[in-house]
């Protein structure tokens, strides 16, 4: 038997990523498979906050088991920026391409350019709110390479790999991301504590 779960974004590459880390029998639904076609609030100030408040105002109005994740671009030679405001870097069009010009114009001229992905997961249901993090290591690339991925994938080079994330196929970056680890967590936790019905 499935089990659902409402993933709460409008992000068609992180619903394709979730559906491939999750077991088989855990059906995701979207936000439009719900019937919630609002924007949802993502006012937090730390990605956790974020996450917790996507996840919540869903289940509010679903009541079913929600999972939502906020994703920051860590970059040490910027204090950090653009952190939890990465899809809004730019403005608030949230435009990945927008994001990416500022990004490197900002460290243009700049030697470290070490930076890491961390993403937090909030899973909501009756029971309260759980979270799960991961993060990945590695470095901003002088320019945009590849052509898979979102967001910032074209211009980060994570350490153990010669090609960046929009280089790299599927499989491989999500055996190795941020989201995959974080998501890895939730699976572990999902399998020792609920089954499916």
């Amino acid at each position: 038997m499935e089990t659902q779960l409402v993933l709460c974004t409008a992000n068609p590459g992180k619903v394709a990523e979730l559906l491939a880390l999750l077991p088989p029998h855990w059906r995701v639904a979207g936000l439009a498979d719900v019937g919630v076609t609002a924007d949802i609030p993502e006012t937090g100030d730390t990605l956790q906050a974020n996450a917790g408040q996507k996840a919540r105002y869903v289940f509010e109005r679903t009541g079913l088991p929600c999972i939502a994740d906020d994703t920051g671009l860590e970059v040490d030679a910027l204090g950090g920026a653009p952190g939890v405001h990465s899809a809004r870097y730019a403005g608030p069009a949230r435009d990945p391409a927008a994001n990416m010009h500022k990004l490197l114009e900002e460290l243009a001229g700049r030697t470290d350019r070490t930076a890491r992905f961390r993403t937090v997961i909030a899973y909501v249901d009756g029971t309260g709110t759980r979270f799960f993090e991961g993060d990945v290591e590695g470095t901003i690339t002088d320019a945009p390479r590849g052509a898979g991925g979102f967001g910032y994938d074209p211009v980060f080079l994570p350490r153990m790999s010669d090609l960046t994330f929009a280089e790299l196929d599927p499989m491989r970056k999500n055996a190795i991301s941020h989201r995959g680890r974080a998501v890895w967590r939730l699976v572990e936790w999902l399998t020792e504590h609920h089954r499916p019905r």
